[in-house]
This record gives C-alpha cells, structure tokens and sequence, in this order.
C-alpha cells in the first residue's frame, strides 16, 4: 500500500517536460531513462566481457576477432536495450516518425559514415586484412594494430602515439601489412659510393656490415646489387628482418650506421 501510495503521489506532483506528437516526456521518465541507462551501459559491458572470456576462447578465433565480435555484442546489446528502455518509460518511438522524416535527409548523409565503418569492421574481421598486434603503414605511418573495434581501428606509432583509424580505411585505401604473409621481410637500403671504388669491395663491406648486425636473418641471406655506374656508383643491399621486431625505418637506421663505419674504414667515400 505505501509503494500504491508514493507511486500515486509521483504521478500527482509529476512535471511534463517535453511533448512531441504523442510522445510525453516527464520529470519521472527521463529519471527512469537515466537509471535504466545506466543499467544499460554496466549489463552491456559486463555481457560483451563474458562473451569474450567464456564463449569466444573456446572458438577457433584469433585475439583481434574475438575483441571484434564482443565490441559488436556490446553495441548490439546497447541497440536493443535502448529501444526496450524507450518503450517501457512510456515514450512511443512511433511518435516520433514525422520528426524522423524531415530528418531523414540530413541524418541519412551523417550516418554514412558510422554505417561504412561498422560493416567495414566486418569485413574486417571476416576476411583478416589486418590483425590486432600486426605491423602496418597507412598513409605513410607506420604502426602496431593495438584494437580492432567496430568503427574504428588503434593503430600504436614507434613514438606510443595512439592513431584512431576509421574501418573504412582499411577497405579502401592502400594498407602495407609487414607480417601479412610472414614475420620475416625483406628491406632494401639505397647506397651510393665515389666513382672509382672496387665494386667488390664495397659489395663485401655491405654483406659484412648487414651481417654484424644482430636483428639482419642469416637466412635468406643479405644480397648485394649494383644499381647505377656514372659520376657515382649505386648499390642496393638487401636484408631480411623480423618485421614484428623494429620498424622498416628503425632497420634502415642501424643498416645504415653499420654500412657507413665499414665503408669509412675501407676509404670509401659515399656519394
């Protein structure tokens, strides 16, 4: 009786905030739909956290598909809960069809956006261009994939930046996968020596300085080739590395420091 009582009292002193066509928004419901949203919000991660620590690691998926598909549930659970809420406050989503209409237009084009990059995330987790903790370069900048969402992608720079990438992205632009195929890649360093220097010479120096270097694979092996001959000789060395490991521009440093110390010892002369 006392809950029938404070609920009629509720109901005496309640304060309509807002009507649009049949929808009437109170001082009550709009408490309601901040608690229920609430719930909401905790029941989605908590839902989307035990479906990827007890559902989705006995599956045959990989780390970056098993977050993928729990961002997906947990913005599938959020989708479905809010309309449940909406309805159950007394608010009739019918209601809001005309405003809906004369919005269509602009929503529409706002949405494009959102619409690409989640069914890109799909894409994405189905077909595996990409994996969380693979190395990449888009647009020019190298990184580690550190999360694959379902709009967006982390890509984490050599500097621990955070670049958030739209999907998109990934499906439309020109992406370099370093460990797509395999962990071992090869990089090639440009070098460019004074005319008149042996050839062989500076081949033997470049195969001894590729190989001092620790993070350069025996196998394959480093390789030497001469580009140009003119005014000035180029050459081209080859190394394979374990692209996981550094970056293609860290690898080109400490190549580049090796080759210059040997070639200066020798009395070559870069060009």
């Amino acid at each position: 009786m006392e809950w029938l009582n404070l609920s009629g009292w509720v109901e005496g002193h309640d304060v309509v905030l807002l009507k649009l066509g049949g929808a009437v928004i109170t001082a009550s419901s709009l408490v309601k739909l901040a608690v229920l949203g609430t719930l909401l919000w905790l029941i989605a991660g908590r839902f989307s956290r035990w479906a990827l620590a007890r559902l989705l690691r006995h599956t045959s998926m990989d780390v970056g598909q098993r977050a993928a598909v729990s961002g997906l549930v947990h913005d599938l659970v959020l989708v479905i809960g809010a309309v449940v809420i909406l309805q159950n406050a007394g608010i009739n989503l019918t209601a809001f069809a005309v405003v809906a209409s004369a919005l269509g237009v602009g929503v529409g084009f706002g949405l494009q956006n959102i619409i690409s990059n989640f069914i890109s995330g799909l894409l994405i987790m189905v077909e595996q261009p990409i994996r969380q903790g693979d190395r990449i370069e888009l647009a020019g900048v190298e990184g580690v994939v550190h999360e694959i969402g379902a709009r967006r992608t982390t890509v984490v720079t050599q500097d621990r930046v955070a670049i958030l990438v739209p999907n998109q992205r990934f499906i439309t632009d020109n992406v370099t996968n370093y460990v797509y195929l395999d962990r071992i890649v090869r990089t090639r360093v440009p070098v460019s020596v004074a005319a008149g220097s042996d050839p062989r010479v500076v081949e033997r120096v470049l195969l001894d300085a590729a190989k001092a270097h620790v993070a350069v694979k025996a196998e394959p092996s480093p390789a030497v080739t001469m580009t140009t001959l003119g005014a000035s000789l180029g050459f081209e060395l080859a190394v394979w590395y374990d692209g996981m490991a550094c970056s293609r521009q860290d690898m080109l440093s400490a190549i580049y420091f090796e080759a210059s110390a040997a070639l200066a010892a020798q009395g070559i002369k870069t060009a």
